[in-house]
């Protein structure tokens, strides 16, 4: 087929360049120019031939001759035009034409060229066009109708009019005829082939990108049973596609997700583009009930061609991708934004604590200082004593407040230096101790100690002291009347142990993970309203984080409670360091993640 190779080329310049933007079209346009031109010009060519055996043509066979014209120019206005369906229409009239005028001129209705009329339809079938097809049908009719009743009406030349010589036309008309038969069913075989194979590729590609989709392609029957499950659901699900045919899918749908996941595929049924998120357990290993649950999302949709007699769709094609690690952010997120929100509350609760804490020593401050500058009024020795003193311990109370909230903003940037130097950890306990024992026995607090052989601690003393003198201090404030406050010290491996233990209101269990935030205060629902910014566990939490120790609290609701303090007895583990606000940042960051996954597990 070599020497065909030029020829095919030629014609494929003929195609329109609409045409070519698709291979089936093209191939049509091939199989309309191609066999009229090579036919044609065929004939045409052999019209010397058959003079040199025939002698002087007739006028109808010159005409006939003459008519091989007319595929030629059908060809160039496809070619120039690119209308398929009217370059068809005009074969059909152009084809019709001829054959009813061979047929007359050769005996009518039973002329041997009114066979014809037949190939007509058949030609125009090529087009894969209905209207084409009905309009070839209707012009071969006309045409056979005209013979009828030119037939019926004796208009037909005689056979002595036409005379007896016709043999050579006729040996020509079926020859002819056979070969057009044979190129109509060469083109029809011809575009058979294209269209199947362009549905093979396209298949091949549509399996070839199923194959490699990184999300998972479902086709669901009635019910939500799976009737195709790309492998894509092999790494998605961790187990084969042929494990999720029927309701294998479905089994591992967490059971809250379940109505959803099927109102979803029934509405798809109905007609409507859904989507939704639900909850499926991922197979691990060969056991069939481990494995952990999977956030996946699942876009479905109506399938065109599956319908019922009815003709409601009832099957439907879905798109699951895994959106856990999505999921997870959005749990992130709001669980970043709950902190934020608390954060807001804070600074606001924090605004009116300092209002209130501020306001009350600098009140009595101002009163008493007024007082005693006031010359009008004649105070007695003992009174201007007793006002210097309550001036006194509100300008230490004020101090004590600024300075506690200037260790917090040192510690939260990152400034707050520490000291580590060696001392004996027991006296600096009794010492603290003794300080508020006056304000223990005047709350009517028992204070105990309990302190084993303890070796020098390498830390700094001064941050040691304040550690102690805020739990204890904040143990007797929580304690009511009669009440016993424990303060008990021993090692546990490489690391000192400061234990204080009270008999008091304790702490709900929702707000124990929130001890130890910045200007949060703990309330109970009988308790009293307590004086205090709420620092005094956040400094302690900041100064055990500077030596690089760990601080437990425990507790339960009119019960009391246990803080465990635990700090390194060598002090080598870089606790002599400021503190680095990246690594405060870093270990907030991964609090919230755990709480995150905490949070999802529960959820799952």
């Amino acid at each position: 087929m070599s020497f065909l190779t030029p020829v095919w080329n030629y014609v494929d310049t003929l195609v329109h360049p609409v045409a070519q933007q698709d291979a089936l079209t093209t191939a049509r346009h091939r199989a309309f120019i191609a066999p009229r031109l090579i036919g044609s010009f065929a004939a045409l060519a052999s019209f010397p031939i058959y003079l040199a055996f025939r002698g002087a043509p007739s006028l109808l066979e010159v005409a006939v001759f003459g008519w091989l014209i007319a595929p030629i120019l059908t060809a160039y206005y496809l070619s120039r035009t690119g209308r398929y369906e009217s370059a068809h229409v005009l074969s059909s009239v152009a084809l019709t034409g001829l054959v009813t005028v061979v047929a007359w001129c050769t005996g009518g209705i039973g002329s041997f060229a009114a066979i014809w009329l037949v190939v007509v339809p058949l030609e125009a079938a090529l087009s894969a066009s209905r209207r084409v097809v009905a309009l070839a049908s209707t012009c071969a009719l006309v045409g056979a109708g005209l013979l009828v009743g030119l037939s019926t009406f004796d208009l037909v030349p005689a056979p002595a009019d036409v005379g007896n010589a016709h043999g050579a036309l006729v040996s020509l008309g079926i020859i002819s005829a056979a070969l057009y038969a044979t190129g109509l069913a060469l083109g029809a075989e011809t575009l058979a082939r294209t269209s199947f194979w362009l549905l093979y590729a396209e298949e091949d590609r549509y399996r070839l990108l199923a194959r490699n989709m990184t999300d998972a392609i479902t086709r669901h029957g009635r019910n939500g049973a799976v009737l195709f499950a790309s492998p894509a659901a092999e790494p998605l699900f961790g187990m084969r596609a042929a494990e999720l045919a029927g309701h294998g899918l479905f089994d591992r749908v967490h059971v809250a997700d379940r109505p959803a996941y099927l109102t979803a595929l029934a509405e798809a049924a109905d007609g409507a583009d859904r989507s939704v998120e639900f909850r499926i357990q991922r197979r691990e290993a060969d056991d069939d009930h481990a494995g952990t649950f999977n956030w996946v999302e699942m876009r479905c949709r109506p399938l065109d061609r599956a319908q019922d007699s009815n003709g409601d769709t009832r099957e439907v094609v879905a798109v699951l991708r895994d959106v856990s690690e999505r999921k997870t952010q959005e749990r992130a997120l709001e669980i970043a934004r709950a902190e934020s929100e608390r954060a807001n509350a804070a600074k606001s609760h924090f605004l009116a604590t300092m209002s209130h804490e501020l306001r009350t020593p600098l009140n009595a401050i101002i009163g008493f200082s007024d007082m005693l500058t006031n010359e009008s009024l004649v105070l007695d020795p003992a009174r201007k004593v007793e006002y210097a003193r309550l001036i006194n311990e509100s300008g230490h109370h004020l101090l004590s407040v600024v300075n506690g909230i200037l260790d917090m903003s040192k510690m939260e940037t990152g400034n707050f230096e520490i000291t580590p130097e060696p001392f004996a950890p027991a006296p600096a306990i009794t010492s603290c101790c003794d300080i508020l024992a006056l304000k223990a026995r005047e709350a009517g607090v028992e204070i105990k100690t309990r302190i084993a052989d303890l070796p020098e601690l390498m830390a700094d003393r001064r941050a040691f002291s304040q550690i102690l003198i805020n739990l204890v201090s904040n143990a007797v404030k929580f304690t009511p009347r009669g009440g016993r406050i424990s303060v008990s010290a021993f090692t546990e491996g490489h690391k000192l142990a400061v234990v204080v233990e009270d008999t008091g209101v304790g702490i709900g269990e929702d707000d124990l993970p929130r001890i130890g935030e910045a200007f949060f205060q703990a309330r109970a629902s009988y308790d009293r309203r307590h004086d205090g910014t709420g620092l005094g566990l956040s400094i302690v939490k900041g100064l055990v984080r500077l030596h690089d120790g760990d601080i437990d609290i425990a507790s339960r609701l009119g019960k009391g409670t246990r803080i465990t303090v635990r700090l390194p007895i060598d002090g080598e583990s870089g606790g002599h360091r400021p503190s680095d606000p990246i690594k405060l940042v870093t270990e907030r960051a991964k609090e919230l993640a755990t709480v995150a996954n905490v949070r999802i597990k529960k959820s799952a």
